[in-house]
């Protein structure tokens, strides 16, 4: 349960200081740069990652063995709703089609890096 909460408040505090990255850059930038659908991207990945995490975490204290299955599996299931995702806005016309797969692969690249951060952290005590 300790772990859940953990996983929660990261997340909840990397998803606030990049909704402030991008607010910042919004009222800096050009409005051009940063698609119209931001909101709507940030808001998938912040459900999808602490959904795909929670299962993570459900999974890992019924299994240790199978940590790495489990990690590459969250991986995978990350991916493919990050795929489907960007299939059905394409699917629902959504204008500026560049700057909104630019805006979401960006995106997708800093929570990748969260994932890769938590899995680290998971590691480490386990290689003592």
């Amino acid at each position: 349960m300790q772990a859940i909460k953990i996983l929660t408040f990261r997340l909840f505090l990397m998803s606030l200081i990049l909704a402030a990255l991008i607010f910042l850059l919004e009222y800096l930038l050009d409005p051009y740069w940063i698609h119209e659908k931001v909101w709507i991207i940030l808001s998938f990945f912040v459900l999808l990652t602490w959904m795909t995490g929670m299962f993570t975490q459900y999974l890992m204290e019924i299994s240790k063995e199978n940590s790495v299955n489990i990690l590459l599996g969250a991986i995978g299931i990350r991916l493919l709703a990050s795929i489907g995702f960007v299939a059905i806005m394409l699917v629902l016309k959504v204008e500026n089609i560049i700057w909104f797969v630019v805006n979401f692969f960006i995106i997708y690249f800093f929570y990748l890096l969260f994932d890769i951060y938590g899995v680290i952290a998971n590691l480490r005590p386990n290689s003592k």
